[in-house]
Order: structure tokens, then sequence, then C-alpha cells
């Protein structure tokens, strides 16, 4: 299904909110996918306002949830999910081949990473909260591109005047 008809169909069943099924190891994935392929940081967004349906909130319940507990509770309730229509979800009718491959390595490399670091994930996870503007060469946010040369001298004269900027 795709995103504009699920959100038209839901604004004329009179819904304000689409609920979406991704859950935490979608999000760290990602993370990972726009770092490594798309050359951004930048992560999943646990709810958000649609900017072409006015009124219309996409959210996220299972966000925080890991896939292994949403399998088991699958499992345990004896349940059979519909495949995704999500263009990175393997097993999915039209799938892109390449896309889905690069979810798995990115499954793949979390697992590697995972047997170095108990926490990787989490880690993966908070270095999108934990996020720097001081310490970070260029971001954009809404449409205006901004780098750290922006204010580079006005920051040095602050730590002359014994200003800590971090």
């Amino acid at each position: 299904m795709r995103r504009g008809y699920l959100y038209s169909h839901a604004k004329e069943l009179g819904c304000n909110k689409i609920a979406l099924g991704h859950h935490f190891d979608d999000v760290i994935e990602t993370i990972l996918m726009g770092m490594f392929y798309g050359g951004k940081v930048e992560t999943m967004m646990p709810k958000l306002h649609s900017k072409n349906f006015e009124g219309m909130e996409l959210i996220r319940p299972m966000y925080l949830i890991r896939e292994a507990d949403v399998k088991a509770w699958r499992d345990y309730n004896g349940l059979r999910f519909i495949q995704c229509a999500c263009r990175f979800t393997e097993n999915c009718a039209d799938r892109d081949e390449e896309q889905n491959s690069k979810r798995e390595e990115m499954k793949e490399l979390i697992a590697q990473l995972r047997e170095k670091s108990e926490f990787i994930e989490m880690n993966i996870f908070r270095s999108v909260h934990n996020v720097n503007l001081k310490t970070i060469i260029g971001y954009h946010k809404d449409g205006k591109k901004y780098s750290f040369l922006d204010d580079y001298d006005e920051r040095q004269e602050d730590a002359d005047k014994g200003y800590v900027t971090q």
C-alpha cells in the first residue's frame, strides 16, 4: 500500500493518525543505512505531522520495541503477520532486491558488532539523540544549510573571553 493512498483513505474514514509497525531494530538499521548509503545522519521519527495531508499524523507506537520481542509476542499468540510494504523489508511482493539486501546487510553488521559490545544498538540509537551541533561540520534545518564556518570566528572570540563552547 502506498503511503499517499493510506493517508487519503484514512482521511476519508475520518482518521487523524496512521500507526506504522516500525520497531527499534528498524530505527537502528535505518540510521546506519542513511549513514553508509545516503551520506546523512538521520532517523525515523516516532511521530510526525503529514506535509501533504493537513491534520494527519504518523505515529510509530512500536518505536522502542525490539524486533525479537515483536516476534516472540507474535509466536506466543499464534499470529501471522502480513508482509510489509516498506521498500527495505524482506519478502515483499514488489521488493527492490538491492534495498532489501542493504537492510539485511545492516542486520548482519549489527549482529557482528553486538558480539563485541552488548550496548551497540543503544549507542547507535543514542547517537541521534546526543548530537552536538558545535561539533558537526554541517547540517540543514527548515530548508536552510548551516556550516561550522557560519559562526567559527564568533566561537573563537567567545573562547578568548573565557566562555566555554563545546
